[in-house]
């Protein structure tokens, strides 16, 4: 279904045409002056000057051109040369009648689909979810769904931080503590047992314990060393004690994105790039792209416009050990032999930027992607506490993400309580609910690039732009139809069945911005798609819940007494809630039916 925006843009453009000039100046945009008119056209301002005319000549005959046009209630050339647009009531009324009758809601899915991966986890086994990892999920799992709907083939992989030294100080400490387990009996050669011998609460304690053990005794840090070099040369005991590491961190990760609704289509580790780094190295030694350089293996990756210095990407370190660079080139070798995307997408903090600048450049310089694969790093900023620091816990500690997310749900819950008399299990269920919205809009209402301050107060607010106002919009409109549904004889059916009979009728104000704000939804998807942007659909629904809420204030749906404006009404609610319903599942929460 074509945007409503190009409808305009072809009549206008035709005229531009038609009149002798090109079509590049019959652009229409949205007014930055909605006190003065719908939509504008600043084409004859940039045109004067090649067609030497005044601007306001040219204005004056795209309007002459266009005044016959059904589509337009108004078009008017203003000095110097603008030409301001606004529609016809009964325009945009059937524009919504067929984006209701629309499966998709009026948006075009993509004809020409793309498979991309995007990179959005990165958690490392054996070590809780923390704050640190809320933006790259929550994000990530933003644009997957973003980019799914626009009809692409969309693999999300939360590539976990699986291999390397964490790896054998775990193990190291596990020998030191229960050094009787079969795992270390190097004469073993029957089965390994199925269970793991410790639960995630031992492992959460286990790493930091025995990192920090390691910085105070170096023979304990040269076991764990040696560990590690055996278990990635396939020790058996080692590998089937890492199994059970990676099985039991993994159960509890997915527990917690869950709880985030945050779903991965890959539970990809480092581990699985390891065996594509022998033959990567090879290759780029051959193809002479590697030199060494201080005993390291390295690519040189800086260019000639670089304003600032750009290290070479290090293949190797001097001792043969592999490096996160090497890991993510290896990975991305392993992503083109399986998946062989168009795209790949990083959704990983900006701080990095420079480890993604090297390993891009290093990937496109040496040919392992190939040369029209995109590679996108989507940094995003830090999430800070009301002093404008990273944030922490009162002690100054790094908080657990459950810990974060339990501390919204019950200031929800408590906010909830004030005014309300509900059943505790049932007001707890639906915390959860509204907190999940005040955590995710709070994060995704901001330009994933910028950092931005945690207010827990300002975030679980029923008012303003937050997840619970968005929320109780759509419970106030479920409300409207529950009663509209025992007063009526005909039912909540979601038609315009009334549209002929109600298409010149006067509409108010506060419906025709409702109408209005409605019928640009394909055009903010398409835009929030191509742009990786959910910032652009929290802002969209912010706008279309502040209009359907002045429209709720200014007319009385329930006691209307013309039945057929009051189905009118009632459609164009019913088209709303869709909307709203489809834009906060791209965002990756739900709502409840009451609050």
């Amino acid at each position: 279904m074509k945007k409503i925006i190009d409808h305009i843009t072809e009549v206008v453009t035709d005229a531009f045409v038609t009149s002798g000039y090109e079509d590049k100046y019959g652009n229409v945009t949205v007014s930055n002056r909605p006190d003065l008119c719908q939509y504008q056209c600043n084409g004859a301002l940039a045109a004067a000057k090649q067609y030497k005319k005044a601007p306001i000549m040219i204005a004056n005959e795209i309007v002459e051109k266009c005044k016959d046009n059904p589509m337009f209630a108004e078009m008017t050339a203003i000095m110097p040369g603008f030409i301001n647009i606004s529609l016809k009531p009964e325009f945009i009324a059937k524009y919504l009648k067929d984006m209701a009758e629309d499966k998709n809601l009026g948006f075009e899915p993509t004809k020409d689909a793309k498979t991309i991966v995007v990179d959005f986890g990165g958690p490392n086994v054996a070590k809780p979810l923390h704050i640190g990892h809320l933006r790259s999920a929550v994000i990530g799992e933003s644009i997957k769904r973003i980019l799914k709907y626009a009809g692409n083939n969309v693999i999300g992989d939360a590539h976990l931080g699986d291999w390397g030294l964490q790896m054998g100080l775990i193990i190291a400490e596990l020998k030191k503590r229960k050094s009787d387990l079969v795992y270390f009996d190097d004469a073993y050669t029957g089965e390994y047992p199925e269970e793991a011998p410790f639960t995630i609460t031992e492992l959460e304690e286990i790493y930091p314990f025995a990192s920090a053990y390691s910085k105070e005794h170096e023979d304990f840090k040269e076991e764990a060393k040696n560990i590690t070099h055996q278990l990635q040369n396939g020790h058996r005991g080692y590998t089937a004690l890492w199994n059970h590491i990676l099985a039991v961190s993994i159960a509890d990760l997915k527990k917690n994105y869950d709880n985030l609704r945050v779903e991965f289509d890959l539970w990809k580790k480092e581990s699985d790039a390891q065996p594509y780094i022998p033959d990567m190295v090879e290759y780029l030694k051959k193809e002479g792209f590697a030199q060494v350089s201080e005993g390291a293996l390295v690519v040189d990756v800086k260019e000639e416009t670089d304003t600032k210095e750009i290290p070479p990407c290090i293949i190797l370190k001097s001792d043969g050990s592999a490096l996160y660079q090497t890991t993510d080139l290896a990975t991305l070798v392993e992503r083109r032999k399986l998946f062989n995307p168009d795209s790949v997408i990083y959704v990983v903090d900006k701080r990095q930027e420079l480890h993604f600048v090297q390993v891009f450049r290093c990937a496109r310089k040496t040919g392992l992607v190939a040369e029209d694969t995109n590679l996108s790093f989507l940094g995003f900023g830090t999430m800070n506490g009301k002093d404008g620091k990273p944030f922490k816990t009162r002690e100054g500690g790094t908080m657990r993400l459950e810990n974060l997310i339990d501390s919204i749900n019950e200031e929800v819950y408590k906010k909830m309580m004030e005014n309300r008399e509900m059943e505790e299990s049932e007001a707890r269920e639906i915390a959860k609910t509204v907190g999940l919205a005040a955590l995710k809009y709070g994060d995704l209402s901001n330009q994933a690039s910028k950092d931005y301050i945690f207010d827990i107060d300002r975030f679980t607010s029923f008012e303003g732009d937050t997840g619970p106002y968005i929320l109780y919009t759509m419970v106030r409109i479920k409300s409207i139809l529950s009663k509209y549904q025992t007063v009526s004889d005909e039912g909540v059916d979601g038609s315009f069945k009334y549209f002929e009979e109600n298409k010149n009728r006067e509409r108010s104000k506060s419906e025709l911005d409702l109408m209005l704000v409605a019928s640009k939804y394909n055009d903010m998807v398409e835009h929030a798609a191509a742009e990786l942007a959910p910032h652009k659909i929290c802002a969209y629904i912010y706008d279309l819940a502040n209009a359907f809420n002045s429209f709720y204030h200014e007319n009385k749906i329930i006691a209307e007494e013309d039945k057929k404006k009051q189905a009118d009404w009632i459609a164009l609610i019913v088209l709303v809630l869709h909307i709203l319903e489809q834009c906060i599942d791209l965002l990756g929460f739900e709502a409840p039916d009451r609050m």
